[in-house]
C-alpha cells in the first residue's frame, strides 16, 4: 500500500478519489459511514460570504465540479439553485459594504437591495427601524448535496482502484523508517505517505504519530430545525444570513426551515451533541428577526467545524515528519472547497504542476501548505 488516507469527510474521501489515479490508495474510517461528523452535519450550501480571499477562491474553483461532475462521479449537477440573502440592521452596514465588495471580486451574481426587495424575497423577515435595513443577494449561491458528493467520490475512488475501510479506527501509528506503520481495530497497514484527514482528531492522530500538531481549534456549531406556518410556502426562500457573526443564517430545507445561531464553542474532539442553550438561541434569533414563531423543534444536531490559526485549509507534507500530509483544517467550508483542496492536495503530494484553475482564483502554494503555520 502506497498512500493511506485517515478520514472518511468530504476532505479525505474526495482527495483519496484523485490519488488513486497515480497509486494504491486505502481510506480509512472510524465510523461506519463516509462523513458521519462534520461532513454530515454541515447546511451544505455554497457561496461566497464567508472566509478570506483564499477560501473565495477554493470556492470559485470548485464551481465547475459541482455543475458538470466529472465522467466517473455523478450523472447529475452537484447542487441546486438556491440564493442567498445577507442582510443588515443600521449597526452592521459597514459590515455588509465591506462583504459585498469582497464577495464582487468572486462573483458577478450579487446585487444591493433594500427593505422592500427583502421582505418580498423573505415575507417574514422584519424590516426598516433597527431590523434589517439592506442586504446583498447572490443569485448565484446554490444548495449542495452533501450525501451525494460523499458517495461521488466513493465510487470514483473504487473505480480508480482504491478502497474504504470502515470501523477502521486508528490505535497507532508510527514510522520504521522506511514506512508508516498504522494499526487500526481491523488490521494494520503500511504505507510510504499517510494522509491525515481526520477532521477534528488531526492534531491528536498527529500526536500519536510523533508529529507536531497544526493547533487546531474545533468549534461546535448548532442547527435546529422546525415546521414553518401551515400553509406558508418556503420552497423559493434563500438561504438568509446575518452579516454580523453574533447573527443567524436561515435554510429551507425538506418542508422546514434549519436555523443556526452560528455559535462557535470550543470543544474536543466529540461526537459532538447540540445543547439547550444553542438551541433556545436559534429561536430567539430567529424571532427577533422575523414573524415566526418556533414552536416544535423538529430536528437538532451539532456539529464540529475546525480551524487552524488563520482560518485557511492546510494541505501539504509536515515540515518535520517524512511521508505525513496533512489535509486538515476546512473550517466551515470542507465541503464548498472539496473540490479545489482535492486539486490541491494531488498536486502537492505527487509533486504536479500546480493547477492552474487555482491559480486563476488566486490560490497559491504557500497559502495552504502548512509550512506557513510553523513560521
Amino acid at each position: 500500500m502506497e498512500i493511506v488516507v485517515i478520514g472518511g469527510g468530504i476532505a479525505g474521501v474526495s482527495a483519496a478519489a484523485l490519488f488513486a489515479r497515480h497509486a494504491p490508495t486505502v481510506l480509512l474510517e472510524r465510523e461506519s459511514a463516509l462523513g458521519y461528523h462534520s461532513s454530515g452535519r454541515s447546511a451544505t450550501f455554497y457561496h461566497f460570504g464567508i472566509g478570506d480571499d483564499v477560501v473565495r477562491g477554493l470556492t470559485a474553483a470548485s464551481r465547475f465540479f459541482f455543475a458538470d461532475p466529472p465522467p466517473g462521479y455523478s450523472d447529475v449537477p452537484l447542487w441546486q439553485e438556491k440564493a442567498a440573502l445577507f442582510i443588515a440592521t443600521p449597526q452592521h452596514m459597514d459590515e455588509l459594504v465591506a462583504l459585498e465588495t469582497e464577495m464582487r471580486r468572486f462573483t458577478d451574481s450579487i446585487a444591493r437591495v433594500g427593505p422592500d426587495e427583502m421582505q418580498a424575497i423573505v415575507p417574514v423577515l422584519k424590516v426598516g427601524g433597527e431590523s434589517a435595513v439592506a442586504g446583498v443577494l447572490d443569485t448565484g449561491g446554490r444548495k449542495l448535496d452533501a450525501d451525494l458528493l460523499l458517495q461521488a467520490n466513493a465510487r470514483a475512488l473504487r473505480a480508480a482502484g482504491g478502497e474504504i475501510r470502515f470501523n477502521a479506527g486508528v490505535t497507532g501509528i508510527a514510522h520504521d523508517g522506511a514506512e508508516w506503520i498504522v494499526d487500526t481495530a481491523e488490521g494494520s497497514y503500511a504505507a510510504k505517505t499517510v494522509v491525515n484527514a481526520a477532521g477534528a482528531w488531526a492534531d491528536e492522530l498527529a500526536a500519536l504519530a510523533g508529529v507536531r500538531p497544526l493547533g487546531l481549534t474545533p468549534l461546535r456549531r448548532t442547527i435546529i430545525g422546525f415546521d414553518p406556518p401551515e400553509g406558508t410556502p418556503i420552497a423559493d426562500w434563500p438561504f438568509l444570513k446575518t452579516v454580523q457573526d453574533d447573527g443567524f443564517y436561515m435554510l429551507p430545507d425538506a418542508g422546514r426551515l434549519l436555523v443556526s445561531p452560528m455559535d462557535v464553542t470550543p470543544s474536543a474532539p466529540c461526537d459532538v451533541q447540540p445543547e439547550d442553550y444553542e438551541m433556545a438561541l436559534a429561536a430567539w434569533r430567529i424571532e427577533e428577526a422575523t414573524t415566526l414563531s418556533v414552536g416544535r423543534i423538529a430536528l437538532k444536531w451539532a456539529g464540529l467545524r475546525s480551524f487552524v490559526a488563520d482560518k485557511v485549509p492546510t494541505a501539504g507534507f509536515a515540515p518535520d515528519a517524512p511521508g505525513f500530509f496533512w489535509l486538515a483544517g476546512q473550517g466551515g467550508y470542507g465541503l464548498q472547497t472539496s473540490p479545489a483542496m482535492a486539486m490541491a492536495a494531488e498536486a502537492l503530494l505527487f509533486g504536479l504542476p500546480w493547477p492552474g484553475l487555482l491559480s486563476e482564483h488566486g490560490v497559491e502554494p504557500h497559502h495552504i501548505r502548512p509550512d506557513r503555520l510553523f513560521a
